[in-house]
């Protein structure tokens, strides 16, 4: 009987979990579900018979070696930051391991043991990292199998809310990790265009948007990530004249949230002095010039050239920036205070769905004739709790960890999934779920 161990029962659990047990009585596994909050683990495995919920600290190292003890896999769904703590336990047990998460470098510093160990370290098997390396990967490897010559690669994602839930003037809720959108893009974004390489500093990155169109659902526009270059290795793309990657929101989004980047608002490096007693509207304040004369909404106008009743300052005053309510968050920096502020603002209501939408366009030549395919996914969330975004994380990660414990995995080390080993019958069962890519091609 093979062992799963799973930590973590937060967002993308329930969806990995429930999967999991389904497939735990076709092929005789049990499962071990830990968290902090053992209470939330009882609640997610709901008294299934092949599955136990136990309490777990990861800050306690002294219980990691014992819980992992004897299991086939371990799944770590823990916050990123502790997966190479868990990674180092695994390979010194001899234990595989599997996360929805981007390689780490010291992860990757690990491989030559995990090989040596005939291990296999499965990661990034969410929505993105994950759906985005298979279902580009896919694409590519079909025009390679041609003869084509890629030429140019886009790709873009956004975790957003449908049109119907769309009630709020920035189009926008939290459907994840509220943190990861305050500080996105934080550093220097890079990318190459016609042969040219592109960087743009933090403070000018949400004015240099891209728009695009994806199936039915209107106009988008697109920020870029921090770093698409990478991509030319991982996707075997190293002579691509053109490659980009970028983030989703609907039109409008990155020329109001360019005013919290402008201002310092994202700033996670020091602490606020007595925030807890502070006013959001004194908070926006710090930022601007001593004018005591000046309301708060008149100097940042002047400060940043806004429109007094614009459509920048209508997000800005719904978002409740210049109310006086207090923050009551002791020793916080600048993005704790804004996060705190956009939990309480951007929230999905009981009814509320989300959804995930990926786009790739690829540009390729063959025989002389320039080629593109636009290759597009919508997936709607259906539930508050079954949002499209824990759907699509945790999904394809249980169906690689079904994999591995079935020894359809072959290869060894520190694995994503960019070959057909992996992306062809993970891509295929996700259509089982209906996350399905739409393609169109045309001569350009």
């Amino acid at each position: 009987m093979k062992q799963i161990l799973v930590l973590g029962a937060g967002l993308s659990a329930t969806c990995l979990i429930n999967y999991l047990l389904k497939q735990a009585e076709i092929y005789d596994w049990q499962l071990v579900l830990a968290d902090i909050d053992e209470e939330l683990a009882q609640k997610k495995i709901k008294g299934h018979p092949r599955a136990k919920a136990v309490k777990f600290d990861v800050s306690d190292p002294g219980t990691i070696d014992g819980l992992i003890d004897g299991k086939d896999v371990v799944v770590s769904l823990l916050p990123a930051r502790f997966h190479d703590v868990i990674a180092v336990a695994c390979v010194k047990k001899g234990i595989q391991m599997a996360t929805a998460s981007y390689v780490s470098p010291a992860l990757k510093a690990l491989e030559p043991e995990i090989k040596a160990k005939n291990l296999s370290f499965l990661n990034e098997l969410g929505v993105d990292p994950g759906i985005d390396h298979m279902s580009a990967m896919r694409v590519i490897d079909r025009i390679r199998k041609k003869g084509g010559q890629l030429k140019s690669f886009y790709s873009f994602t956004g975790g957003l809310i449908v049109p119907e839930s769309d009630n709020n003037p920035w189009h926008y809720k939290f459907t994840w990790n509220p943190r990861n959108v305050v500080v996105a893009g934080q550093g220097v974004s890079q990318y190459i265009k016609n042969g040219r390489y592109k960087y743009i500093p933090y403070n000018q990155l949400f004015k240099r948007i891209i728009e695009r169109e994806v199936l039915d659902y209107g106009k988008f526009e697109i920020y870029p990530n921090r770093d698409s270059l990478k991509y030319r290795k991982i996707y075997q793309l190293d002579d691509i004249p053109t490659i980009f990657r970028g983030t989703m929101r609907r039109p409008g989004y990155s020329a109001a949230w360019n005013v919290f980047v402008q201002l310092g608002c994202t700033d996670d490096t020091y602490t606020v002095e007595e925030s807890e007693n502070m006013t959001y509207r004194a908070f926006i304040n710090t930022f601007l010039k001593y004018d005591p004369e000046k309301p708060v909404e008149e100097k940042l106008i002047e400060y940043l050239g806004l429109e007094p009743d614009g459509e920048i300052m209508q997000k800005l005053v719904w978002l409740g920036i210049f109310e006086d309510k207090v923050i009551g968050l002791k020793n916080a920096t600048p993005a704790q205070i804004l996060q705190k502020l956009l939990t309480e603002k951007w929230v999905l209501d009981p009814d509320d769905k989300d959804m995930i939408l990926m786009q790739h366009e690829f540009e390729y030549e063959i025989d002389g004739v320039s080629h593109q395919v636009v290759s597009s996914m919508a997936y709607i969330g259906k539930s508050t709790t079954e949002t499209a975004m824990a759907i699509t994380v945790g999904t394809p990660l249980a169906i690689a960890i079904k994999l591995l414990l079935t020894d359809q995995i072959k290869q060894k080390g520190v694995i994503i999934p960019t070959k057909p080993e992996l992306y062809n019958p993970i891509l295929d069962e996700l259509e089982e779920y209906g996350i399905k890519f739409i393609e169109k091609e045309s001569v350009v």
